[in-house]
């Protein structure tokens, strides 16, 4: 007996042979013009390999303006209206770019990367290595390559009380970028949150381009950092308040006028201190978003700022073809090594000739989860629960403790107002996809950079466990607000764009507006239909 095999026929709308090719491509491809990302780029570059320096500054008006990449809270000047005066301060900044330009690095300002994939399974590429999705004010487009460094770096913590969505509450990182980088900050009277290293030298910098640092307020009961760099931070005129906490930012004409303190214990009495800007230094966040897309592998390392790619030797991550570097694979230690280290490794996995790794000695350091819970315990004792939790969507402590269900649904039931964190804990361990879906707290268009960890943090209040333990949401792209203008202008293949007139192939998705009701709405359902 003969057995005939009949193979369905081939899905017209699979992708597979149709995608289009990168645009250009580069052995090595560097997303950070920090130290580490920069040391990379030129450490790559003496060895004789062709390298893609990325790096999304000097950032548009636009993205300042909603506070990406960093938390700027409406205190940068006109300056940043000028893109030609922002490109030479960022050079002026940063020397070694520079060095870099000298020795062949290709150099790319004012680009975001947005995306970046590797093959694996569900995901075949035309690249051996990957692809990295970049773009600018006007275009977007694919730079394939052999090997990625992400050097990202890290950005602000962000912790909300009353006011602080007013123009005059920023983000460590923010501020040193617009005293440093940009030369384009507008405050000039500032209140510090935090005692600890980040903190201290956020004072620092501020008091040496003449600022008046009038105050470092800590939630704990003792200053958090170096003895002696804070003693000195006192004899330049710098009190240093302990066992307090922001209960509100005063409003002025151009944000911020005051700020309000309130013992952390809730009970005292309260001090009021002229400022125009609030910085907020309790901790700052490794920037993950790309590790996300990619899939590598990551952890939970409280000593290094919160959750951070899985590293091997010298920057290796799980994925072959990524290395890591800086701030983005943990807080703290030598970026120049960290950044000299995944280049050679990178090198030498592409069998080129590279000067052995140096090795970067392990990082450790204080508990960041358990001082940030500390200050986000103080802040919700004080503040109540009417402080919002999430910016963008509106979403208030209470609501997120309550795991309320957006208000403007209009929503009321008995069962949902007997919810709780609690409640929802007894069923199985809290989860903050769960509750981005049920309450849309880190659904808004900063994509969580501003409230991610505030939202962990009081899951973890609410469901009474430890702030490791609640797992992390995680990142799509574009990981970069982009105008959808720049992302419909990447031209597909036409065997692509062919068979594409419908969303996945489903024909009952989309179908076009002014197509609706007319007989071209059945030529594009008969279309679809699989033959």
């Amino acid at each position: 007996m003969t057995l005939r095999l009949t193979l369905p026929a081939p899905d017209r709308h699979s992708i597979i042979g149709k995608t289009r090719s990168p645009d250009e491509r580069a052995e090595i491809v560097v997303v950070g013009a920090g130290p580490a990302g920069c040391t990379a780029a030129i450490e790559a570059a003496k060895a004789g390999a062709s390298v893609v320096l990325v790096d999304e500054n000097p950032v548009s008006p636009g993205l300042i303006g909603t506070d990406v990449p960093f938390h700027f809270g409406g205190r940068a000047t006109n300056a940043v209206q000028s893109p030609e005066r922002l490109v030479e301060r960022v050079l002026e900044s940063n020397p070694a770019l520079a060095k870099a330009f000298e020795l062949g690095v290709d150099v790319r300002l004012s680009t975001s990367a947005w995306g970046a994939w590797v093959a694996g399974p569900g995901l075949k590429l035309h690249p051996e290595g990957g692809i990295v999705g970049l773009a600018d004010e006007t275009r977007s487009w694919l730079l394939g390559f052999d090997r990625l460094i992400l050097a990202t770096g890290a950005r602000d913590l962000n912790l909300s009380f009353a006011g602080s969505d007013q123009p005059g509450v920023m983000g460590a990182q923010a501020l040193h970028a617009l005293l440093t980088r940009y030369e384009a900050f507008a405050g000039r009277r500032l209140v510090i949150l935090g005692t600890g290293d980040l903190a201290v030298r956020t004072a620092e910098l501020a008091l040496d381009h003449g600022l008046d640092v009038v105050a470092l307020v800590e939630a704990r009961d003792a200053p958090q950092g170096d003895a002696a760099r804070l003693a000195a931070l006192k004899t330049r005129g710098i009190e240093i308040l302990t066992g307090r906490v922001p209960l509100a930012a005063e409003a002025g004409p151009d944000g911020v006028a005051a700020l309000v303190l309130a013992p952390a214990s809730g009970d005292g009495e309260r001090r009021t201190i002229p400022c125009d800007t609030v910085c907020l230094a309790v901790g700052a966040v490794p920037v993950i978003e790309l590790f996300d897309v990619l899939g590598a592998k990551r952890a939970m390392n409280s000593a290094r700022g919160g959750h951070v790619p899985v590293l091997g030797a010298n920057g290796a991550t799980s994925l072959p073809h990524v290395f890591a570097a800086g701030d983005c694979a943990g807080l703290g230690g030598e970026a120049e090594a960290a950044g000299r280290s995944a280049a050679r490794a990178a090198l030498a996995s592409l069998g080129r000739e590279a000067d052995a790794p140096e090795g970067v000695a392990p990082v450790t350091g204080p508990d960041a989860l358990a001082y940030q819970l500390d200050w986000a315990r103080a802040l919700l004792a004080t503040g109540g629960e009417e402080v919002l939790a999430c910016l963008c969507e509106d979403v208030t402590r209470g609501e997120l403790l309550a795991v309320q269900p957006p208000r403007y649904l209009g929503w009321r039931s008995n069962a949902i107002a007997r919810r709780s964190l609690q409640t929802l804990a007894e069923d199985g361990p809290v989860d903050q996809d769960q509750i981005k879906r049920l309450t849309r707290a880190c659904m808004g268009a900063c994509q969580a950079r501003r409230c991610r960890e505030q939202v962990a943090l009081t899951m973890a209040l609410g469901a009474n466990v430890l702030p490791e333990t609640i797992p992390l949401a995680g990142y799509r792209a574009p990981v970069r607000p982009l105008p959808l203008a720049v992302l419909a202008d990447a031209e597909e293949p036409e065997a692509m764009a062919r068979d594409w007139n419908v969303w996945f192939g489903i024909t009952t998705q989309w179908v076009g507006y002014d197509d609706i009701g007319t007989e071209r709405e059945d030529e594009q359902l008969r279309a679809g239909m699989p033959y």
